[in-house]
Parts: C-alpha cells; sequence; structure tokens
C-alpha cells in the first residue's frame, strides 16, 4: 500500500483551512484533548448549571481562535436534532413523585424530566460542538494519522479511512439510482412504495459490498498488507509547547468542574 501522509487526496469538506493555532496543532493532541474535554463535560452533575456555561464560553474561546464563521457552527450542531425531539419529551414522559411536578404554560411538567432534557441537551451539545471544532479544524487524513499515533488498532482505522473515502461514493449511487426512479415516474408515496425502496437498498448493498471485494483484491495484488505506514512529518511527534496548547481547554474545563464542585 502507499504511505499515509495527511496531504493524501482531497480535503474533506467538513473541514475548514484556514491559519491559525487551533488548525496547526497535530491531531493526536487534538483528539485527546476533546475526550478529555468530553469526559470532564460528562463527569459534571446536572444541576450544574453555570460549569455547563462556561463550558460554552471555553468552546467559544476556541473557534474564536481558530477563526471560525459562527454561523457554519451553528449549522452544523444541528446534527444533533433528534436528541434534542428526544429530551423534549423527558419532561412529558418521565413519572414525577409527589411535589416533583412544575407547571408551565398550564400544564404539569416532571420535574426530573425536565433535568434529564437539560441533561441531555447540554452535554451533548457541548459533545457535539466539541466534535465539530475537531472536524472544522482537522483535515480527515489527518484525524486518521493521529489515531494511528493514538495506537488505535490499525485494522480500525484502515476501516475508518475506507468508509470515509468510498461514503461518497456509495452517496452517488444512491443518488443515480434515485434520479433513475424518478426518470420512470416513481415517486415514494406511501407504504406501498416500500418493496421498491427495500429493492434499491438491497442492490446499492450488493453493489458496495462488491465493489468492497474488488478493491481488497486490489490491495493484496500490490502487496498489501492491511495497514499504511506513517511517512515524512505524519510519523513526527509532537513537542511539549503544542502538547500545553492542546491541554488548554481540558485542564480550564477541569477547573471549572473542580471549582463548580468546591462550591456549596
Amino acid at each position: 500500500m502507499g504511505r499515509l501522509t495527511a496531504g493524501a487526496g482531497p480535503g474533506h469538506r467538513l473541514h475548514i483551512p484556514r491559519r491559525s493555532p487551533v488548525h496547526a496543532l497535530p491531531p493526536h493532541c487534538k483528539l485527546v484533548a476533546v475526550l478529555g474535554f468530553v469526559l470532564v463535560v460528562v463527569s459534571t452533575p446536572r444541576h450544574a448549571v453555570l460549569a455547563f456555561v462556561l463550558y460554552a464560553v471555553l468552546l467559544a474561546a476556541v473557534a474564536a481562535a481558530a477563526r471560525l464563521p459562527a454561523a457554519t457552527v451553528a449549522k452544523r450542531l444541528l446534527i444533533e436534532a433528534p436528541f434534542v425531539a428526544f429530551a423534549v419529551l423527558l419532561p412529558f414522559t418521565v413519572p414525577a413523585g409527589p411535589g416533583e411536578s412544575v407547571a408551565v404554560a398550564g400544564t404539569e411538567l416532571s420535574e426530573p424530566g425536565l433535568w434529564g432534557a437539560w441533561n441531555i441537551l447540554a452535554k451533548g451539545t457541548l459533545g457535539v460542538a466539541a466534535s465539530v471544532l475537531l472536524t472544522a479544524t482537522t483535515d480527515i487524513h489527518a484525524l486518521l494519522l493521529g489515531l494511528r499515533r493514538l495506537r488505535l488498532p490499525p485494522l480500525l482505522v484502515q476501516i475508518a479511512s475506507f468508509m470515509i473515502r468510498y461514503g461518497d461514493l456509495v452517496a452517488d449511487d444512491l443518488r443515480r439510482m434515485t434520479i433513475a426512479r424518478r426518470s420512470r415516474g416513481f415517486e415514494a408515496r406511501g407504504v406501498r412504495h416500500w418493496k421498491v425502496l427495500a429493492g434499491t437498498a438491497g442492490a446499492l448493498f450488493i453493489r458496495t459490498y462488491e465493489r468492497g471485494e474488488r478493491v481488497h483484491l486490489a490491495m493484496l495484488s500490490r502487496g498489501g498488507t492491511g495497514t499504511a505506514p506513517l511517512a515524512g512529518a505524519a510519523a513526527a511527534g509532537a513537542s511539549r509547547a503544542q502538547w500545553t496548547a492542546a491541554a488548554a481547554l481540558p485542564v480550564a474545563a477541569l477547573a471549572v468542574r473542580l471549582l463548580e464542585g468546591s462550591v456549596p
């Protein structure tokens, strides 16, 4: 196989190229920083509202340092919409004990359900926002290199690499199949059309499976071993200054967490 480098292949559309201190950090440093930040956020009690606000301020500072458009970041946060829909239902579905109901606009809502909804929204939004900042400031190929640097099993890294590389191809196949159906006058409008949609999904699965076999055989015929060696700058580690800069976010979040725990 060819050597895996940060510049291999076109940049992913999630990446927003900028010249900033955040973009310049090594990918494995940013991966560790995001993981540490998320762990701190998850461990924070749901009643610590101020802590969650400060976490959001920290992420906003990172976004500003990375010179990312606020509108773009906000738009990408919409990916958590299904979780928001689930959280909205909790105040109506979680049972409330005596004295645990809150009247809002004439409707009795469960106080434990409200706290549960807040817990999902706050922690989910912060986690998604951290991931959005990571993908916006790091090219997808660099992220894969970062996973290699962190000793993630090479097979998992290869699977992730192929998912990214061929995800757009599968999406294009589905788009062409949809256009072909519409050109023949088909429009899915009810349950009776599910059979056609299921046939489309099955054909897409078979086509994708066969493509995977062909790619695998092509790799083996070229001496592929299932791993891609790191090359050039990608093989170099991070300096102490870079690790210190990356640690600023999780350390600041941990400080907020400890200060929140010390307040009675």
